[in-house]
C-alpha cells in the first residue's frame, strides 16, 4: 500500500530489532522499503539486506558529505552492485553546503599564539577558502560521477541538496532527458519545487510535514501536483509527530501520508495509491 522511499535500514540504529521493524511496517501497510545507500560500504549493505528480504530494494551511491574521505574510485564498485535486480536507483548524491570545512576552520584556535592576531585571521580565512573550494569540487566530480553512471545504467537519482540549489540544478542541466531526479527530503519553496517539476524531476517529504514549525514545507506537499511526489521517513532521522525526537523507522511513513492527505483535503488512501504509483514509475522494481 506504502513504499518508504528513503531509509537508512542499514544504521546500527535498527541492528537490536530489525525483525521487529519490518513487522512493524508491515502492519502499518508499507509494503515496499528503499534503504538508501551513503557509502560504499552502505550500499554494501544496502545491496545484501535487500536481497535477504523481499520487500526492501536497495539505493546505492555516495553521500556529498563524504566526498573528501570517498574512495579513488567508487564508480567500478558501484557498477558491480547495480548488477543486484534489487537496486532501483542511484544516490544519495549530490551537493550540500551547508557545514564547510572553512567554516570550521575559522571557529578553531589552531593559529592561536602564533601570529599577530590580524595575520592569523588572514592566514585562517586564505587556507579556510582552499579548503571549501577542494571540497566543492570533490563534490562536484562525486556528483556528475554518479549521474554518468546512472545514465549509463538506465537508472534515476534520489538527489541530497542543502544550501546548493543553483549549484546542483546547473549540474543536472545537462542530464535533462537523460534521466530523472527525486528532491528527497524537500524543504524548499513551492517555487523552487516548480524549477524541479519543470525539469520532470519529483520531490519527497519526510516526518517534517508534521512539525508545527514546518509551514513552508507543509504549503508545498499541500499544492505539489499529485504525480510529482513521494514519501519517505529518511529513518533513522525526522521522526513524525508524535514520535519526534525518537528514532524513526519505515512504519511511520504512515504518518507522513496521513497527515499530507489532511493538507490536501484527500484521503489517506487516494495518497497511498498515488505515491506509490509514483515511486513505481520513478524507480527500477522489475527484476532482471
Amino acid at each position: 500500500m506504502l513504499t518508504d522511499t528513503h531509509a537508512h535500514l542499514d544504521y546500527p540504529d535498527f541492528e537490536k530489532d530489525f525483525p521487529e521493524v519490518l513487522q512493524r511496517a508491515e502492519e502499518a501497510g508499507v509494503t515496499r522499503i528503499l534503504t538508501v545507500g551513503t557509502s560504499l560500504e552502505s550500499s554494501r549493505k544496502a545491496v545484501a539486506l535487500s536481497e535477504k528480504h523481499p520487500s526492501i530494494y536497495a539505493v546505492i551511491g555516495v553521500h556529498p558529505t563524504s566526498a573528501l574521505e570517498a574512495e579513488a574510485d567508487i564508480i567500478t564498485p558501484l557498477r558491480e552492485l547495480a548488477k543486484s535486480p534489487k537496486v532501483a536507483a542511484i544516490g544519495e548524491t549530490g551537493l550540500d553546503y551547508y557545514r564547510m570545512p572553512g567554516s570550521k576552520l575559522m571557529a578553531s584556535d589552531k593559529f592561536e599564539g602564533k601570529y599577530t592576531e590580524a595575520l592569523g585571521s588572514t592566514m585562517i580565512s586564505t587556507e579556510g577558502a582552499i579548503l571549501d573550494g577542494a571540497y566543492k569540487a570533490a563534490q562536484a566530480s562525486l556528483f556528475q560521477q554518479q549521474l554518468d553512471l546512472a545514465v549509463e545504467l538506465g537508472l534515476n537519482v534520489v538527489v541530497h541538496q542543502r544550501s546548493a540549489w543553483d549549484e546542483t540544478l546547473e549540474m543536472l542541466a545537462p542530464y535533462s532527458g537523460k534521466l530523472r531526479a527525486v528532491f528527497h527530503c524537500f524543504g524548499n519553496s513551492f517555487e523552487q519545487a516548480n524549477e524541479l517539476f519543470r525539469l520532470n524531476h519529483m520531490v519527497s517529504f519526510t516526518g517534517i510535514v508534521t512539525f508545527k514549525n514546518s509551514t513552508l514545507v507543509q504549503n508545498v506537499a499541500a499544492r505539489v501536483p499529485g504525480e510529482r511526489f513521494m514519501v519517505e521517513t529518511d529513518c533513522p532521522y525526522l521522526a513524525p509527530v508524535p514520535f519526534r525526537g525518537k528514532r524513526c523507522e519505515p512504519a511511520h511513513t504512515r504518518l507522513v501520508a496521513e497527515a499530507i492527505a489532511k493538507f490536501r483535503g484527500e484521503s489517506f488512501e487516494e495518497i497511498a495509491s498515488q505515491t506509490t504509483r509514483n515511486a513505481n514509475s520513478f524507480f527500477r522494481f522489475n527484476a532482471r
